[in-house]
């Protein structure tokens, strides 16, 4: 799939090929199968700060405990700006499941929005910022050409008193993407996520959880994983983004477990699968059925986030529905298994 949809600014989220191209509840709560979000009681986050220094006004908040969190996770992700409530209310009113996660899109260059986090996460979602270097080259951030404006974006996230996951350049073995195959070397990935995670680190900012998001492996995606993964001590998840889908898989054995076995092989990390759904089609139901089992019995998952969105990408011929309520039948069948699956994030003790 494509994943460079900035939601912030309401720019065309991409997709790869036809359909071309975060978690837990907070802290102090614990999110239910039926959908029981919740406010914090932390204090509004204080500005964002202006030297090059993180500000000792306020202590950042600390996500160290959701880092390896205990349960499971269901997620949306979708288009709109962060502070915008309206796509988790209506997730929750089909799904049947308060989401845990409510993942959004970012443009490279566009500051990080504090309020409109605090929202997000005051209402029962950890948010997952999906940030995309569309206009500036992995080897430019690698060699502090963007310091400025990083520097800036990790104070202002500090500011924020809450969790933030962040998938940076996701989907980075596609071709599809302006940082993958073709337009960047695995080396310059590696280089720039590592500058980053550590701008962030030199600036105190502690409230950051860092998930390395690939695509599934497929016949649009041959490029080796191994080389683009930055190392165990510069992330904390590994996320996965594929989807059931007119061109892609068709069955968890073959979308996913491929390529959970591959990184297995090389990392440990808690999984998520990052963004995922099932087009509208005669299989609908059935597919819903097997993502939800499959990733139920996979090994260290801690969830799902869904992509509830229908979209007509550049070169289909129609749009594809990703939405849960598709069909009838298909929202009853998530509603179903969002039951089963008795999701309900809690962090580990």
């Amino acid at each position: 799939m494509i994943r460079s949809a900035l939601a912030a600014r309401g720019l065309q989220h991409l997709h790869r090929r036809a359909v071309a191209l975060a978690v837990a509840a907070p802290l102090l709560l614990t999110a239910c199968s039926t959908g029981g979000g919740g406010g914090d009681s932390t204090a509004a986050p204080a500005s964002a700060t202006t030297g090059p220094t993180a500000s000792a006004s306020a202590p950042p908040y600390d996500a160290s405990a959701l880092r390896k969190p205990a349960g499971r996770l269901f997620g949306v992700a979708s288009d709109g700006a962060v502070g915008d409530l309206a796509p988790v209310t209506a997730f929750a009113a089909k799904a049947g499941h308060q989401p845990d996660v409510r993942e959004y899109y970012q443009e490279w260059g566009d500051d990080f929005d504090p309020a409109g986090n605090t929202k997000l996460w005051h209402n029962g979602q950890v948010p997952l910022l999906s940030w995309v270097p569309e206009q500036a080259p992995l080897a430019r951030i690698a060699s502090g050409g963007e310091d400025a404006y990083l520097v800036r974006f990790a104070q202002q996230v500090r500011s924020y008193q809450g969790p933030l996951v962040i998938s940076f350049a996701p989907e980075m073995n596609g071709g599809w993407t302006a940082w993958g195959p073709g337009h960047a070397t695995p080396a310059d990935f590696v280089s720039a996520w590592r500058h980053i995670h550590d701008v962030f680190r030199q600036q105190a900012t502690t409230n950051v959880i860092w998930v390395w998001t690939p695509h599934v492996g497929d016949s649009g995606t041959p490029a080796a994983l191994r080389p683009y993964y930055p190392g165990d001590d510069y992330l904390d998840w590994v996320g996965l983004i594929g989807y059931y889908g007119p061109q892609d898989g068709s069955d968890y054995r073959t979308l996913f477990t491929p390529t959970i076995r591959t990184v297995r092989s090389f990392s440990g990390k808690p999984l998520l699968i990052a963004e995922t759904g099932v087009a509208e089609g005669p299989r609908k139901v059935a597919q819903i059925d097997d993502l939800f089992g499959g990733a139920a019995a996979s090994d260290g998952l801690i969830g799902l986030i869904w992509y509830d969105l229908r979209r007509q990408w550049p070169g289909s011929k129609q749009p594809t529905d990703w939405r849960v309520d598709s069909s009838a039948a298909s929202a009853a069948e998530v509603v179903k298994q969002a039951a089963q699956q008795k999701f309900g994030f809690r962090v580990a003790p």
